[in-house]
């Protein structure tokens, strides 16, 4: 009884101690020495205490620790690890800089980084590259490309040779959330897919969400790619560029006021059309693009900074005095930056986007300007409660004006009337709040929830249709037809048209197996209240985006994934796997000769379906050495269904689920780069799809002595598969050490085997036997480029 007494006191004094022990708060900003560039995701971790942090995507991390002496090792990808020691006895703030050279800094000791999977975060279905790591990458007509680096990671295709957009997880490229300083980008491509629209030299990092999303996001329901610009050189002044046979680039940074402001400024444009001028016969033809990318960051104090961030870009094809299209992504974002305490940071946003889209059609007399613009104002919390718990939370409101389009005359010479297509209005507006916790020392968990509302606005006039169908079913012809309006209503501005909510609930969760493998799994739901209108797999300058309404109904997606993780050899390779189910809600679907174009009733043509999308992901990667890349494989199912809404209804496809147009069944993506030494680096891509789903003829008749192909079901045949080699090599002078001036040489070859890559196969009546034959559309074969690269 006695010794129960003693064991029960010694466990309570153990205990007081343990509670009564101090603890105090290190927090701070991690930059980049060079410039003052403030790094994201860089790790701040105890290996005594067994816990750690990242930095958030402003550059800030806090720690919660006890009392005392603390040995911090800090390291971060292209970085040089620094292990440092602080004796905490208050709370205190240290602002750390880490060095890309080798050189040993004072009272630091510094070691080789290497790139690790993070087992110990709940954080899965994400990828992270970083712009050297891109830069490296082989690309077509020579231009480094963003967009088309992350077509190797898995679980990411594109919609064809030469088409703008990626596809995640077997979604449409409509629904990804494309964000560049926080800003929305509705249409990511120049020159019709060929190019980006984000200079590499502005970029600082980018991440894509395939799942796990967390709660801070909302909008869509496939994935998130979240870019951010660099701020600028607060240190030096610097200029950097390229110069290649397509395009070129420019970007100059420098400090307003050393180490509390600077500036960016970057330019970019393609000039091959300056060419087709030396030819007689492309004299009044042009395809060219420029864009415009600027910031301002200045450091008001200690705990307050203000950021002006935007970007600018267009494109313009014209086809001799036949018609001209120019479109194009306008953005500017005001954020300021508030450290209300060492464990409270905020960010807030004022945001503009403008994505504009003209064409002028001289040959009729008449022009359509049309596009969409969005004004957001977001608040966002992160607070470091301890070093095992952090909560995320914030608001987030966006209003929406849809211009579908407004016909012009071009000149008073025509007698062409002004039209307006219907503007629309919307607002959004969301909530959320996520935790991240770590609840032993093999349980790390993430809960987050997002409640979305979106109200369609007027003003708008809308119309009514007998028992609500704008589509309806021809039981004779079995076929789905145009709805008459049987009256319209007026909204006045602002008068909410139709209204929804969703509850987005998000959860994810890691099991660490051991120091070097975990399990995880999560689920999220997303919400889409915006619909593209297109007739295409790939987006086009010419797609309409449409607001939710009472006939257009939102998207909801619910996706589950599992995962197992692994670092092998002290983090020298490491494997990635995942399995993932997804399905979608309110997919849109088009009726058979749906006509899209200056459609001011949309709501005639199309119908509410759904997707569902499944599939494995492998990823393989060597983070270390002189030869590192990775190899990654997906095997995928996509398919699309919109049943009858009735019983009498046969539903489009016959009510069967049939193949999306983004179903490529195996993805099969190697990248690698090789440093032979100080002056040569060689880089090579290898990509092989599945063919892209298409609908061709199963037969034909004859009518009025043409010969009509005849189709079958939707997308069940396919296109040939989709492969291609690509190889680079980058040529550093040895004198570039010991100059301001540095260069580099980039040799590539895109398609290195001359792959006739099919771009789409359409049929036609063959001239001499009357039948229909099928015409092949190849855009690349080999390309060959060369570009230098400069910095001062």
């Amino acid at each position: 009884m006695i010794t129960k007494k003693i064991i029960v006191l010694v466990v309570f004094l153990i205990s007081l101690i343990s509670f009564s022990q101090e603890k105090f708060t290190l927090s701070g900003t991690i930059t980049d020495f060079s410039n003052n560039e403030t790094l994201i995701g860089v790790h701040i971790y105890i290996p005594a205490l067994k816990v750690g942090t990242y930095t958030n995507k402003y550059g800030f991390y806090s720690l919660t620790l006890p009392t005392g002496e603390h040995q911090l090792r800090i390291n971060h990808f292209g970085y040089q690890e620094v292990e440092k020691t602080i004796l905490l006895e208050e709370n205190t703030k240290d602002n750390l800089s880490l060095n890309e050279s080798s050189e040993e800094l004072q009272e630091v000791l510094i070691k080789e980084v290497r790139y690790k999977t993070n087992t110990k975060s709940p954080e899965m279905s994400v990828n992270k590259l970083s712009i050297s790591a891109i830069k490296k990458m082989p690309v077509v007509l020579g231009e480094v490309d963003v967009l088309k680096s992350i077509l190797l990671l898995p679980g990411v295709t594109n919609a064809g040779e030469g088409a703008s957009g990626f596809n995640v997880r077997g979604g449409g490229a409509d629904q990804n959330l494309i964000l560049l300083d926080e800003a929305t980008i509705f249409n990511s491509s120049h020159v019709f897919g060929f190019f980006s629209v984000f200079n590499p030299d502005a970029i600082k990092n980018l991440k894509l969400y395939k799942g796990g999303i967390p709660a801070r996001y909302g909008g869509r329901v496939s994935s998130v790619l979240d870019i951010y610009q660099k701020d600028g050189n607060s240190k030096e002044f610097h200029v950097n560029g390229g110069v290649g046979l397509i395009s070129s680039r420019i970007l100059a940074e420098g400090p307003i006021v050393k180490n509390k402001g600077s500036f960016l400024v970057g330019g970019r444009a393609s000039y091959a059309h300056l060419f087709l001028k030396l030819s007689e016969d492309q004299k009044g033809n042009a395809a060219y693009f420029y864009d415009l990318n600027t910031k301002l960051s200045y450091k008001l104090s200690e705990n307050n900074s203000l950021f002006l961030s935007g970007y600018f870009g267009r494109d313009v094809f014209k086809l001799n005095e036949i018609f001209m299209n120019t479109y194009g992504n306008s953005i500017l974002n005001l954020r300021w930056s508030h450290l209300y305490s060492d464990k409270l940071f905020a960010n807030l946003s004022l945001i503009y986007s403008d994505y504009y889209y003209g064409l002028d059609l001289n040959f009729v007399g008449f022009k359509w300007n049309s596009g969409i613009k969005n004004y957001t104002a977001k608040y966002d919390f992160e607070n470091f409660i301890s070093d095992k718990f952090k909560l995320t939370y914030g608001l987030n409101g966006i209003y929406y004006e849809f211009n579908p389009g407004i016909i012009k005359p071009l000149s008073d010479e025509f007698t062409i009337n002004p039209e307006q297509l219907d503007k629309k209005y919307a607002l959004a507006i969301s909530p959320y709040i996520g935790s991240e916790s770590q609840l032993s020392k093999r349980i790390s968990v993430y809960c987050g929830l997002r409640f979305s509302m979106f109200y369609r606005l007027g003003a708008s006039t809308i119309n009514l249709y007998e028992n609500n169908n704008a589509v309806v079913f021809n039981s004779d012809m079995q076929i789905y037809e145009k709805g008459t309006p049987i009256s319209t209503e007026y909204y006045k501005k602002n008068k909410v048209i139709e209204s929804y909510n969703n509850l987005e609930p998000r959860f994810s969760i890691s099991f660490q197996l051991n120091d070097d493998a975990a399990l995880k799994a999560s689920y999220n739901r997303m919400a889409q209240y915006l619909q593209l209108v297109s007739n295409t797999s790939s987006p086009t300058p010419l797609d309409v985006w449409m607001p939710s309404d009472n006939y257009i109904k939102p998207q909801i997606a619910d996706q589950v994934a599992l995962g197992y993780f692994r670092n092998f050899s002290d983090g020298a390779y490491s494997l990635e796997t995942e399995i993932y189910y997804k399905k979608v809600k309110n997919r849109l679907d088009y009726i058979d000769g749906a006509d899209l174009i200056a459609n001011d009733a949309i709501e005639q043509v199309v119908l509410n379906g759904r997707m569902r999308a499944y599939g494995l992901e492998i990823m393989f990667k060597k983070n270390e050495g002189k030869f590192n890349g990775w190899i990654s494989y997906t095997l995928s199912k996509s398919e699309q269904q919109t049943p009858g809404r009735t019983p009498e209804e046969t539903g489009i496809n016959n009510g069967q689920w049939y193949n999306s147009a983004y179903d490529k069944l195996h993805n099969i993506a190697i990248t690698s780069a090789y440093n032979l030494n100080a002056k040569w680096t060689f880089g090579a891509n290898f990509v092989l799809q599945s063919g892209q789903p298409i609908s061709y003829p199963n037969s034909q008749y004859e009518y009025l002595g043409i010969t009509v192909p005849s189709y079958g079901l939707r997308n069940e045949n396919r296109l040939p598969a989709y492969h291609h080699l690509d190889v680079s090599a980058t040529l550093i002078p040895t004198n570039n050490k010991n100059r301001k001036w540095k260069g580099e040489w980039v040799f590539s070859i895109y398609n290195l085997y001359n792959r006739q890559n099919a771009a789409s196969i359409n049929f036609r009546q063959n001239a001499d036997t009357g039948y229909n034959e099928a015409v092949r559309t190849s855009i690349f074969g080999i390309v060959p480029a060369v570009s230098y690269n400069f910095k001062f």
